[in-house]
């Protein structure tokens, strides 16, 4: 005689429709996210949605206030459109605020777990470079590699790695600690399980959450210090459509036409703030007490 065992499966669809409730549930990620999805949608159609070429200058049109025609932002101090150098700049945006985080919360993350799990003369030296490292304000410590490494994209996205991995170190060491002192940690040791396989199957993914949120709010202050970065000449050179390199180029007009500075300005703001909504909703989402009150 077989006995029949029915397995109940969740369908994709009810995983997406869980997902986006939980999301509703919660403010501050719904609100980032759409504003993410937004400039991430315009980063893809960029080529598409922009009116003009942003590299096209047009000196019989410098300096043209908004809402000016066909260009609805105005013109800057070459005569290009503002909301196509805009909207193409969205992809110099993303790249430097996500690329260097990921790199940062690999190395570090690695480094934070060797660290925390192997003890001993290794996790003092390792923390005592970190702690080198933390004795320099990041925004210098950025600006001596990036002028050291020269101006550019790569120079600015390996000197905001630098920066930013002593931070990642020190987070997953500590989340690494507490997970260490757990119960299911000391059985599988008793069941004789190796450290890799406890460091990667068990401790990771109980750490994996700190990870997450405080990455995302690290992303949103990597797109004001790549903006202050290239403010400052160590970003991408012009002619390129990067919005600090658009806020420094229109410092000068001021007194004339503040919106070739105001308008690139707002719109660092606007997604630094997204990613700190992702990364405050994020924290609120893991919060086992936020989630029994949803529950």
């Amino acid at each position: 005689m077989t006995i029949m065992i029915e397995q109940t499966t969740v369908s994709p669809t009810r995983r997406w429709q869980a997902a986006l409730r939980s999301v509703r549930s919660n403010p501050s990620l719904a609100i980032g996210f759409g504003i993410l999805a937004a400039i991430v949608l315009a980063a893809i159609f960029a080529d598409w949605i922009s009116p003009f070429d942003p590299l096209r200058a047009n000196p019989l049109e410098r300096y043209k206030g908004v809402f000016s025609g066909w260009n609805i932002l105005g013109t800057d101090e070459l005569g290009r459109d503002i909301l196509s150098r805009l909207i193409h700049g969205t992809r110099y945006a993303l790249l430097v605020a996500i690329v260097p985080t990921v790199v940062a919360l690999v190395i570090g993350g690695l480094l934070g777990m060797v660290s925390g799990y192997v003890g001993g003369y290794l996790d003092t030296a390792i923390m005592r470079v970190f702690d080198v490292m933390f004795a320099f304000p990041g925004i210098l410590l950025a600006l001596g590699i990036s002028a050291a490494l020269g101006p550019g994209l790569s120079s600015m996205i390996i000197a905001m790695v630098v920066v930013t991995v002593p931070a990642f170190g020190r987070i997953i060491r500590g989340a690494v600690l507490q997970v260490k002192e757990e119960v299911f940690i000391e059985a599988s040791h008793a069941l004789g399980f190796r450290g890799r396989r406890i460091a990667f199957r068990h401790i990771l993914p109980n750490i994996l959450g700190p990870a997450i949120v405080y990455g995302t709010l690290q992303t949103g202050r990597n797109v004001i210090l790549s903006s202050s970065l290239s403010f400052l000449g160590l970003g991408p050179q012009p002619p390129t459509p990067e919005w600090g390199q658009m806020l420094s180029s229109g410092r000068t007009a001021l007194a004339t036409a503040a919106h070739v500075a105001t308008i690139p300005g707002l719109a660092i703001v606007i997604l630094a703030v997204a990613f700190n909504l992702i990364g405050d909703g994020a924290r609120d989402y893991l919060d086992p007490r936020f989630n029994k009150q949803r529950d």
